[in-house]
């Protein structure tokens, strides 16, 4: 572990009154995560180090704004903590040339759901049958979608938008997907193709009170706890204005690999509709942002190259990508 990371978690630590008995570092994607526990209390929390440059202190508090709306609303989310002074934030340096804002929340027990895939029909699993497990999926993201499209945000409330520029325009948020260092210019000619296409698409789709609002952005089965069989969501870093069906695109691009997926899906969406109702005319774009979704990946890993990927991952990802793409083109791609 970078002993800078370590120290600069021990600033945020004192800033928020927290004495730990144990700090280890869970995770280092666009944030530097830990896990730590009090003395005395043995309270765990999350403490994140957040990404400079990627949020704006306004846009951090109000993450925290959209999950009080959410708790409010019944669903399970994590809970965040202040300082002695009030504040949900503190800036730590890391060495002498890196400030991040440090943001604590309290623990969030229980099982990630994409674990538990491994050990299909085991004793501490509480799905043991796939189609159970994502139906269950389906019915918290449709209960978080129906939140967001009754909910009127605060004046002062700011998040970026997974909107046509923030996916396909010229400065995507996560990055320009066509310019990766290892595209051919082949493969960026037909990754702009399909990004010219995608844009026409959706701009005629344009943003309907039905289907546009608030989402998590990145809600797969890594981001999802269970405990005593209640489904819990954590990692909102990303959520931000967008479609439904981009969140829905990203529950199935990341479980493909999951045991059975046509049965999954299947259970998904009927989980989904059994809370939200939703056209198969809507549903009929989920294919596309699937498509939106791993070209976004692409501009993702380019922003990020410190972050690791397994040898092959990312050829993989490319591949699956450009033949999506070919697919899109040639209207021939299904969900």
């Amino acid at each position: 572990m970078d002993k800078r990371w370590l120290s600069a978690a021990h600033q945020a630590l004192d800033a928020f009154g927290v004495e730990t008995s144990h700090l280890e570092l869970v995770g280092v994607s666009e944030n530097i995560t830990f896990r730590a526990v009090e003395s005395g209390s043995r309270q765990a929390y999350v403490l994140r180090l957040h990404r400079p440059g990627y949020h704006t202190a306004e846009e951090l508090d109000s993450e925290r704004v959209w999950l009080a709306a959410l708790r409010d609303y019944g669903i399970a989310v994590p809970t965040p903590v202040s300082t002695p002074d009030g504040r949900h934030f503190v800036p730590v340096e890391i060495g002498f040339s890196e400030i991040r804002q440090a943001g604590l929340n309290l623990w969030a027990e229980g099982e990630i759901v994409g674990e538990l895939l491994t050990q299909p029909g085991g004793t501490q699993n509480p799905f043991p049958h796939v189609a159970d497990q994502f139906g269950a999926f389906g019915a918290l993201m449709a209960a978080m979608h129906n939140q967001a499209t009754s909910w009127t945000p605060p004046q002062s409330f700011c998040r970026h938008r997974f909107d046509l520029e923030g996916l396909l325009g010229e400065t995507p948020f996560w990055g320009r997907f066509w310019e990766h260092p290892k595209l051919t210019a082949n493969e960026r000619s037909l990754l702009l193709q399909t990004r010219d296409a995608c844009r026409a698409k959706l701009a005629q789709y344009g943003e309907p009170e039905r289907t546009f609002s608030m989402i998590h952005a990145d809600l797969h089965l890594a981001n999802l706890l269970v405990s005593d069989g209640q489904l819990a969501v954590i990692d909102f870093d990303d959520a931000g204005f967008g479609w439904h069906q981009y969140d829905i695109a990203v529950a199935m691009y990341h479980s493909r690999a999951a045991p059975d997926f046509d049965e999954a899906a299947t259970a998904f969406l009927r989980g989904y509709r059994s809370v939200c109702p939703i056209s198969d005319d809507d549903l009929g774009l989920v294919p596309m942002f699937e498509l939106i979704r791993g070209m976004a990946l692409i501009g993702w890993k380019a922003q990020r190259p410190e972050v690791e990927w397994p040898d092959g991952q990312f050829e993989l990802l490319l591949s699956g990508v450009l033949g999506g793409c070919r697919r899109f083109l040639e209207g021939a791609l299904d969900i």
